[in-house]
C-alpha cells in the first residue's frame, strides 16, 4: 500500500529482498485503497549506474509511434492472432526510418524478446542503450521478415507534427460516406507525407460510424498507399465486404490505424 510520504520507500518481496521502489498510485480516495506502482528494481539499478557512470540517463529510441494490435486490425494484417506493435508512424531521419521501418509494419519482437503488446516496446527499446545493434521481427505485407537497426538516443524534448490540411483541388465521393479532396504541395511538407487525401465533409455512413471527422488525413486504405483522391475512391470501391478492413489517419499531425466492416 502507498500513502501520503512512503513513496520513494522500497518494495520487498516476502523473502526480504527489496524487487521495486514504490512511486504513486491510483485512488479515488486519497488513501492507500487503489492500484499502488513501483519502479522495478531492474530499472532502478541501470539508472543508478547510469547516473554514477556519465551523470545522466539515456534511454533507447526508435522514432515512431505504435498502437495495440487487436483482433481487427490482426485480421486486416494477415496476423493469426492480436500481438505486436503496430507501426502507425514513422519519424523523419529517426533510427527507425533509417534501418528501413515503414508504416504499417507490426513489430513482433525485438532482440528475440516478444512484443504481446505494444507497450512491451517502448520499455524494451528504453533499455538498449544508443548506439546498440538491435534486430526487429515484423510483418510486413503479410509476410515475416528481420530488420537489422541502430538504436538512437531519446531526444530531451520531442517534436510534435504540426500543421492541419486545407482544400486541395480534386475532389471525390465514394461508399465510405465522406468528400475527400487531395493535399496540396504544402500540406505534404508540412505533414511530411508523400501522399494523402483529407476529409472536408462526413456524410451519414460507415466514416461516421467509424468516429471520422472533418478535417482528417487519411494516407492508407486497406493496406494501400493512398497518393490521390481518384485512387482513394478506387480502392474504397474495391474493399471487401465483412472483412475487417484498416485504414491509416492522421489528426493534428498524429497516425493512428482503425479498422472497420463494410456489411453492403
Amino acid at each position: 500500500a502507498i500513502n501520503p510520504g512512503n513513496s520513494g520507500g522500497p518494495l520487498f518481496n516476502l523473502a526480504g529482498e527489496v524487487v521495486g521502489i514504490n512511486s504513486q498510485i491510483f485512488t479515488r480516495s486519497g488513501g492507500f485503497m487503489g492500484l499502488s506502482f513501483a519502479i522495478p528494481m531492474s530499472v532502478a539499478l541501470d539508472v543508478a549506474e547510469q547516473l554514477k557512470a556519465e551523470g545522466k540517463v539515456s534511454r533507447g529510441w526508435l522514432g515512431v509511434v505504435i498502437q495495440e494490435v487487436n483482433k481487427d486490425l490482426a485480421e486486416s494484417f494477415g496476423l493469426d492472432k492480436p500481438a505486436g506493435a503496430l507501426v502507425a508512424q514513422v519519424l523523419e531521419g529517426g533510427p527507425a526510418a533509417k534501418g528501413g521501418l515503414l508504416v504499417g509494419d507490426v513489430i513482433l519482437s525485438i532482440n528475440d524478446a516478444p512484443i504481446v503488446m505494444s507497450g512491451d516496446l517502448p520499455h524494451l527499446v528504453g533499455r538498449l542503450k544508443p548506439g546498440s545493434k538491435a534486430e526487429l521481427d515484423v510483418v510486413r505485407d503479410g509476410a515475416r521478415k528481420k530488420l537489422k537497426l541502430t538504436i538512437g538516443a531519446l531526444p530531451e524534448d520531442g517534436e510534435i507534427l504540426a500543421g492541419t490540411a486545407g482544400p486541395g483541388v480534386e475532389r471525390s465521393s465514394n461508399r465510405l460516406g465522406v468528400k475527400v479532396v487531395e493535399l496540396t504541395a504544402e500540406q505534404k511538407k508540412s505533414l511530411d507525407l508523400q501522399g494523402g487525401v483529407v476529409i472536408t465533409e462526413v456524410l451519414d455512413g460507415p466514416a461516421a460510424l467509424i468516429g471520422l471527422r472533418p478535417g482528417d488525413v487519411i494516407t492508407h486504405l486497406n493496406n494501400q498507399a493512398i497518393d490521390s483522391a481518384k485512387t482513394f475512391t478506387r480502392v474504397a470501391q474495391e474493399l471487401p465486404k465483412n472483412r475487417s478492413v484498416s485504414m491509416r489517419v492522421l489528426r493534428q499531425g498524429r497516425a493512428s490505424f482503425i479498422t472497420f466492416k463494410l456489411a453492403e
